[in-house]
């Protein structure tokens, strides 16, 4: 099947990772946008857009029948979810299906059986994939959950049943706290995901959360792409991801990838997802969800494998066989991604909106970043404030430390806090240089990461206040014709550089 127009169901830099796999293979691109997005990247980047509607997400990227009606009137033949919003709704996979599209991703049972995280445990017990001690069942009484946490034994987890990223999750260590937390996880859960359901798995002290990239086609191959680590967590979301994880040894990784790939083959999965586990110290591991998506960390695993992820996909929605057998496929070197946010880390990492008055990114040799903004795009409160993924490379783990050192301090963003000052403190810790980062590191070691506030020094109020000169307004230039550069000389605030 040749598949010729794909409609990108996203925002950002996702919509544009995309959008450049699709032009690699030779496919037209269409963009979708809400109205605060009209001017974004990602949609003069595409061959053409559509607008959804307001920014309210449930008005536009969130809304099946608008994104459809694009698809039809662009005439594209296929769509990609991206990761986030729709990518793991069966009902917009499902939807897209039956306007006789092509759906890059995964069956829609797919989704739905690995999408209720208690079926999708009972669905990994029977084909064999280790699991974590815990309970689930559709009596949600606490009386029960009660007693099965004493039997499983404290810390225990509540957890959502209807969804992730880190909603619906408390951690319990007394038995005297545990109806408040069920309390509090439910309403979290039933706000986020629609379903109060939760269930109970014992909490793995100095736990490592590791995950695997799986791949599989239509023709019943399917492979593992490794192993990424992604410990550094800040309230359950990923902060820093890298592979390979210095944790796991080849026995393990072995041991891992093929139960990714079991749990992969007992959904009947197609296309690219990620199975995660929880891994102790002394390397057992644990199923604990699948995302039946690409991550936003799969920049790490195609560094140390050399493969493109959604060229990749995109051949395989075309009916295509995979290229490669388990036995050809190697990691070589290390990888690191770091999440570039506008927040602020003293502040309970809460996001900080704001113009981007400059963004200059780092770039050289074994550097790659992938963002949806430029200088003078603003970060909103409608959506997630990522400003820019980094991601490294090199041979060995120390060498991609030091390289994503480098890339931090020389990266430039005035006109927002953001967390890039938390970041070098987290990849320069001892701790993680050594590889000993478990799911409580940042939280345990705070105080450290988080540096005082510090004001910024003069060059950097110098260098604002140019850019605010060159790039600002000025009310005696045209508002008509031709855009330009404002003159600063022509302002009339009675300001003159050098006087």
């Amino acid at each position: 099947m040749r598949l010729n127009k794909c409609l990108i169901a996203n925002r950002g830099e996702i919509a544009l990772r995309i959008m450049r796999g699709c032009h690699e293979l030779g496919l037209k691109t269409v963009a979708v946008y809400s109205e605060v997005d009209a001017d974004a990247r990602h949609v003069h980047f595409a061959d053409e857009a559509y607008l959804l509607g307001a920014a309210n997400p449930a008005d536009s990227y969130l809304n099946i029948p608008k994104l459809i009606d694009a698809a039809r009137r662009s005439g594209a033949d296929c769509v990609h979810p991206g990761y986030g919003f729709l990518s793991e709704v069966e009902d917009f996979a499902q939807a897209v299906i039956d306007a006789g599209l092509v759906w890059i991703g995964p069956p829609p049972d797919a989704i739905r059986l690995m999408g209720v995280k208690t079926e999708a445990r009972a669905l990994m017990g029977k084909a064999g994939v280790p699991l974590v001690p815990g309970y689930q069942s559709d009596a949600q009484n606490d009386a029960d959950f009660v007693a099965a946490a004493d039997n499983i034994g404290y810390p225990v987890m509540v957890k959502a049943a209807g969804g992730g990223g880190g909603k619906g999750i408390r951690v319990v260590y007394n038995p005297a706290d545990l109806r408040e937390a069920l309390a509090a996880a439910r309403r979290e859960a039933q706000h986020a995901f629609g379903d109060p359901r939760v269930f109970l798995e014992r909490y793995i002290e100095h736990g490592r959360h590791i995950e695997i990239q799986v791949l599989a086609d239509q023709f019943g191959s399917t492979v593992h792409l490794f192993e990424r680590e992604c410990s550094a967590q800040r309230r359950h979301q990923k902060v820093i991801e890298e592979s390979p994880s210095p944790l796991l040894t080849p026995e393990i990784r072995a041991q891992m990838g093929a139960a990714g790939v079991e749990a992969a083959r007992a959904v009947g999965y197609v296309n690219a997802g990620t199975v995660e586990f929880i891994a102790s110290p002394s390397g057992e591991f644990y199923f604990l969800e699948m995302n039946t998506r690409l991550q936003v960390e799969h920049p790490v695993t195609e560094m140390v494998t050399g493969l493109d992820l959604v060229k990749l996909q995109l051949r395989i929605a075309a009916g295509e066989p995979l290229p490669f057998t388990q036995a050809d496929l190697s990691q070589r070197g290390h990888a690191i991604e770091c999440r570039l946010y506008a927040e602020d880390p003293r502040a309970g990492f809460l996001p900080a909106v704001g113009t981007l008055l400059e963004f200059i990114p780092p770039s050289g040799l074994g550097v790659r970043v992938d963002s949806g903004v430029e200088t003078g795009d603003t970060i909103t409160i409608h959506y997630d404030p990522m400003i820019a993924k980094l991601i490294v490379y090199d041979w060995t783990r120390e060498g991609a430390i030091q390289r994503m050192d480098a890339a931090l301090r020389d990266t430039v963003i005035l006109g927002t806090t953001t967390n890039l000052p938390f970041l070098r403190a987290l990849i320069n810790h001892p701790a993680f240089k050594a590889g000993e980062v478990d799911t409580k590191f940042i939280e345990t070691h705070l105080d450290e990461l988080v540096a005082p506030e510090v004001p910024p020094p003069p060059t950097a109020l110098i260098a604002a206040a140019l850019h605010d000169l060159t790039h600002g307004s000025a009310p005696d230039l045209p508002t008509t014709g031709t855009a330009r550069k404002p003159d600063p000389w022509a302002r009339a605030d009675g300001f003159r550089i050098g006087s």
